[in-house]
């Protein structure tokens, strides 16, 4: 999985990375491959903004969320990011095979 972090009006550090590295690692348990993910970190007067894009084989999941620090945002970002990926999953495994008794 290939990620890319971007900060407008906020430096990306060494911990910051880490720690959204480690959250992304919830969606490849449920989709592979992960092809690429790009998160946006956005700073503003009182709020903290994080969006992701995802990029999957065939789909891209796109989610933001607004925080009064940036951990809580970005673990509401992957939170999202995480039942998109569930419901992707389910759609495609499909239901074909049963019968409706």
């Amino acid at each position: 999985m290939q990620v890319k972090i971007t900060g407008q009006h906020v430096d990306i550090t060494e911990p910051l990375k880490t720690f959204i590295e480690e959250k992304l690692l919830r969606i490849e348990r449920h989709v592979k491959p992960v092809l690429q993910v790009h998160v946006i970190l956005h700073v503003d007067k009182n709020s903290h903004r994080a969006e992701a894009t995802v990029n999957l084989k065939g789909i891209q999941l796109f989610a933001e969320s607004v925080g009064e620090d940036m951990y809580a945002a970005i673990d509401t970002l992957v939170d999202k990011l995480d039942r998109q990926a569930i419901k992707h999953k389910e759609k495609m495994k499909g239901h074909h095979g049963r019968e409706d008794e």
